[in-house]
């Protein structure tokens, strides 16, 4: 296996990118999970990231955060080398994985004290981002003094969300943060999502639910067994299939999967 390489070419000078990648690729033994990923993300884009289940969503967010080491290629995440400087990345960023994990003998609070601690951060200014995130969050004030244990899934869901974003991050990586939740909590996490691009931050999200996607993103990618496949706006995404402006996005990402969009499924023995 190849050592990971900070030889590709730099960011063009001047260029107002989040996420830049280079050839970046994740090896395991023969197989590649995501192959030669050249990619760039503005700043204060709502960046959808998709693909089939196995794509190679989660390892390229891996990766970008610092939670796994590209084979080869390069990636820079607000500015900073993610295997030169993985400190500065993690700085940085704000990661809400798939599968996130809370402490759960601690209450919403005590999860946010401690995560602005572990930051550094002077207590004061904990105990307001704390407050202002539960606000937006939409915790009562009973739920916040609550051990997370006993929170649902869309609590916890969150104040994941909320504990990465106590660190002030200028790039937020979300990895399927709508999954198992109900559409009330969908509907404050998506609100906050906005609220946060409107004041620049940069989210990179990873979603199946398309429709969301339409809503919430403005440029997208989208990665088929580790190629990327296409990325622009969503009329540039409908106009390279020769698409209609306003043709759902599940259509467009159809085609660029190689899918057949026109053979439902039969099941003979029933009826």
């Amino acid at each position: 296996m190849n050592e990971p390489t900070p030889s590709a070419p730099p960011v063009p000078p001047g260029a107002d990118l989040a996420v830049a990648t280079f050839g970046l690729t994740k090896a395991y033994g023969s197989f590649a999970a995501v192959s030669n990923l050249d990619l760039r993300v503005k700043r204060g884009t709502f960046f959808g990231f998709l693909g089939p289940n196995g794509a190679g969503k989660s390892t390229t967010i891996k990766m970008l955060s610092g939670l796994a080491l590209p084979t080869s290629g390069r990636a820079l995440v607000a500015g900073r080398d993610v295997v030169l400087d993985p400190l500065g990345v993690k700085a940085a960023i704000g990661v809400l994985p798939e599968d996130a994990t809370t402490y759960e003998r601690l209450t919403a609070r005590e999860t946010l004290d401690f995560t602005g601690r572990m930051r550094s951060l002077p207590r004061a200014e904990v105990a307001k981002r704390s407050k202002d995130l539960l606000d937006l969050m939409e915790f009562s004030e009973a739920e916040r003094d609550r051990l997370v244990v006993d929170f649902s899934t869309g609590m916890k869901k969150k104040i994941a969300l909320a504990a990465a974003l106590v660190g002030n991050p200028r790039v937020l990586f979300l990895d399927e943060p709508f999954s198992g939740i109900d559409a009330v909590t969908a509907r404050a996490i998506r609100l906050a999502l906005q609220a946060l691009t409107a004041k620049g931050v940069t989210i990179f999200f990873s979603s199946h639910i398309l429709e969301l996607v339409e809503k919430l993103c403005t440029e997208i990618a989208i990665l088929h067994k580790g190629v990327l496949r296409a990325q622009g706006t969503l009329a540039e995404i409908r106009a390279a299939q020769g698409l209609a402006d306003g043709a759902p996005l599940e259509e467009a990402f159809v085609r660029i999967v190689g899918e057949r969009s026109d053979a439902p499924g039969e099941l003979s023995w029933i009826g």
